[in-house]
């Protein structure tokens, strides 16, 4: 039993019975050519970056409110009961502020991936027509988004994508890329 008979049955319905027999059809994996695009290569290197300084701050912020903690916890019994639950106080209110901060900050670095590789992919869109119009497949699917549970190598149409889109998105500077993709 298939998965995903919907897909045909789509399909059939979309081109016509008549022209079913004349069906070509395609498929990319979208996430295998982000990670072998120049600028996706890029993309992911910068939001790295800055996952990794956010981290860096946020983590220092939330040492400091440990130490601080240690401190009261140490020196609580020498305060006066006012004092210590107004350090109390205090404290937890570092402690909301600091999960509200990383609540933010993930959101904040959702979104900025979300727009990098939107900019990416809205590249791809029209090389994805681009080689379906050359090639006359009626359908291309993704890989993984389409429920494509199994398709011949000769149909994946991804190492074509990456190979145009490097060549015309070019990377200024040093060399983009891990090496050549694989050929089908």
């Amino acid at each position: 039993m298939h998965r995903r008979p919907w897909i045909i049955a789509a399909a059939a319905l979309l081109v016509g019975t008549q022209a079913f027999a004349d069906l070509k059809v395609g498929y990319v994996d979208l996430q295998r050519a982000l990670a072998e695009v120049g600028e996706g290569q890029d993309a992911k290197r910068k939001l790295q970056t800055e996952v990794e300084k956010k981290k860096k701050e946020f983590e220092g912020e939330q040492a400091k409110l440990r130490d601080d903690k240690a401190v009261l916890d140490k020196q609580g019994a020498m305060m006066s009961e006012e004092v210590r639950n107004q350090k109390f106080t205090e404290l937890q209110k570092r402690l909301f502020d600091l999960t509200q901060k990383a609540e933010k900050l993930q959101l904040e670095l959702a979104d900025s991936e979300r727009k990098e590789l939107k900019k990416i992919f809205e590249k791809m869109d029209p090389i994805i027509a681009s080689i379906a119009q050359r090639e006359g497949l009626t359908l291309v699917f993704e890989k993984t988004d389409s429920g494509l549970v199994y398709a011949p190598a000769s149909l994946d149409l991804t190492n074509e994508l990456v190979r145009t889109y490097n060549d015309k998105y070019p990377m200024k500077g040093a060399k983009a890329g891990g090496g050549e993709p694989k050929k089908n």
